[in-house]
């Protein structure tokens, strides 16, 4: 379990994260959401020590972060980052490697490659896996530096903003690919996402954060009504039920 504790972050007089509390159980996919602004990818980004928090605590299985060794916490917690540069020239292959140096140091074993090749396989990239990065499409580089977090093969993965750039097609490939590690691997994912139908559709527990502070958690079907997204957005989202799934309707 992820722990977070009266945790604060602020930039200036701007407080980007204000005194928020959650718990993350395990074997389940996380939703954050939120208008732009709430704080989402910053509380992402202090539960895997990307950046310092101001006050409070991170507890990951009951350890506090602060007390991890780096190579360690890199071997419980993986993040995948919005925005994503590499100065270097590198293949698919070589880039879904990078995920094995928690383990590795860069020496890769037999049993490192494995884990390679099955992430690769995972995300559709075997026919692509030799091409370099600056010949991909934003999509086919998005999914690439997935399954480089999946070759990391961590309990916990955070993605922030992980179907950006990415199709309809690759986007619900993306989404059933986690839904399936949780199932059949027992990963605990927790994921920054802009539409709210993706959360509804493949989110165990929902978390909406609104100017630092959360306004809004629960199960998803406590949380996609339209009395708990007026909340969280200021808009009035119809809710339309479709096969035992909620589907929000926010375009008029």
């Amino acid at each position: 379990m992820v722990e977070v504790m009266n945790v604060s972050k602020q930039y200036g007089t701007k407080h980007v994260v204000d005194n928020v509390s959650v718990k993350i159980q395990k074997g389940k996919i996380t939703s954050f959401i939120g208008p732009n602004g709430a704080g989402k990818s910053t509380l992402l980004s202090m539960v895997s020590r990307l950046i310092d928090k101001d006050s409070g605590e991170i507890l990951i299985d009951n350890e506090n972060i602060i007390k991890s060794k780096s190579n360690e916490l890199a071997k419980k917690i993986s993040i995948l980052k919005q925005s994503n540069h590499l100065n270097i020239r590198l293949t698919i292959k070589d880039l879904v490697s990078f995920g094995r140096f928690p383990y590795s140091q860069g020496n890769l074993t037999k049993e490192d490659w494995k884990f390679v090749e099955e992430a690769i396989a995972y995300m559709e990239l075997e026919d692509i896996q030799d091409k370099y990065l600056d010949q991909l499409s934003g999509g086919q580089k998005q999914r690439a530096f997935i399954a480089m977090v999946i070759a990391q093969n961590t309990e916990y993965i955070l993605l922030d903003e992980p179907l950006n750039n990415l199709d309809m097609k690759h986007s619900v490939q993306i989404m059933k690919v986690l839904k399936r590690m949780v199932k059949e691997l027992g990963k605990t994912i927790v994921i920054v996402l802009h539409d709210i139908n993706f959360a509804s559709f493949y989110s165990d527990y929902i978390v909406a954060l609104k100017d630092g502070k959360i306004v809004k958690e629960g199960p998803t079907h406590e949380i996609i009504t339209n009395g708990a997204l007026q909340e969280i957005y200021d808009m009035d989202i119809t809710i339309n039920n479709i096969n035992d799934q909620r589907v929000c309707v926010y375009f008029v």
